[in-house]
């Protein structure tokens, strides 16, 4: 039916109010879980070192009767260390921004400093899950604090016999170094439980097993994982069933291991962690800091300085060169 003539409606009208919900919606992943495992510690340098060491390997120990025993000079201590790194965001908002009327929050500045907060906590996430190398930085180049991927070089296992090029460096003359990446190969079960096993040999128990998405769809492939695709689990007759789809929990011959996701690690990589063993050394932490106003503007910045610390590199292990 056509509209009657003469009739006003929305079309002609001028001044209507806008209709603009008064909150934003924002899904960007704020969880950082390597971080949320590691133990926060104090930090007073910005080289922050720490020792390891190791017990002798058990053998056959059986003493002549009245015997004179000979020495041996002990094996000493392991000093390793790494870098602290400045995290820094910042922030700046004219008086206007803040003073005009706004949809979804009150302050300009007030929104984009918490919005920053949470990128810094990302960002630190980033350099402990990734291939970070350290260094000590110069006037002109920033510290950097080296990360897990760099840290672990005894216990990494591949998952095809035929990577030759994949090598970790590890840690030497005082810097860790970023790992050289291989050929990649389907992740499977045999390496991951050859990576368990190395870091239980050494003494960790790696209870956590962590990875990024693609890593996460290759485990949910796993022979044991595998048989129960699809099955569906009847929780009651008042609830509706549940269909077995992935991985949460995965039980070697070497411990139970619980599976987390990391959405900022490599996808090329799997991490076993002993959280006895990790740590995130704090020299200055997570606080926003003004700054003088120039001209007619509000500055800040949301600053944190420290690094990552690995207790014993051995009590962890990774997965190298996963497709």
């Amino acid at each position: 039916m056509a509209q009657l003539a003469g009739t006003t409606d929305t079309y002609d009208l001028i001044g209507l109010a806008e209709d603009v919900e008064d909150v934003i919606w924002n899904i960007s992943p704020e969880e950082t879980p390597l971080l949320t495992m590691a133990k926060r510690v104090k930090v007073t340098q910005t080289l922050h070192q720490w020792q390891t060491d190791a017990l002798a390997a058990a053998g056959t120990n059986a003493a002549v009767e009245g015997d004179d025993s000979t020495y041996a000079t002990a094996t000493p201590t392991t000093m390793l260390a790494n870098y602290t790194q400045i995290f820094k965001k910042t922030v700046m908002v004219s008086g206007t921004a803040d003073a005009v009327r706004k949809y979804g929050r009150k302050e300009e500045f007030a929104y984009q400093m918490m919005k920053r907060g949470k990128e810094l906590k990302r960002d630190i996430e980033f350099s402990m899950a990734q291939n970070s190398f350290s260094s000590v930085g110069t006037t002109a180049a920033a510290r950097r604090s080296a990360g897990l991927e760099s840290m672990i070089a005894g216990n990494r296992v591949f998952p095809a016999t035929t990577n030759t090029v994949g090598t970790t460096a590890g840690y030497a003359a005082g810097l860790w170094t970023a790992p050289v990446d291989g050929t990649t190969a389907a992740f499977n079960e045999t390496a991951l439980i050859a990576g368990i096993e190395a870091a239980w040999t050494d003494g960790g128990d790696p209870s956590v097993l962590m990875m990024n998405s693609t890593a996460k769809r290759a485990m949910n492939t796993f022979a044991g994982a595998s048989s129960y695709a699809g099955v569906t689990v009847n929780q009651s007759r008042s609830a509706q069933g549940a269909i077995i789809a992935g991985v949460d929990f995965f039980v070697s011959p070497f411990g139970d291991h619980k599976v987390v996701l990391n959405r900022h690690m490599r996808a090329r990589t799997v991490f076993g962690i002993d959280p006895e063993y990790i740590s995130f050394g704090f020299l200055r932490p997570i606080k926003f800091e003004p700054r003088a106003k120039t001209g007619d503007a509000e500055r800040g910045e949301m600053l944190a300085e420290g690094c990552l610390i690995v207790g014993n590199p051995d009590a962890h292990f990774k997965v190298q060169d996963v497709s």
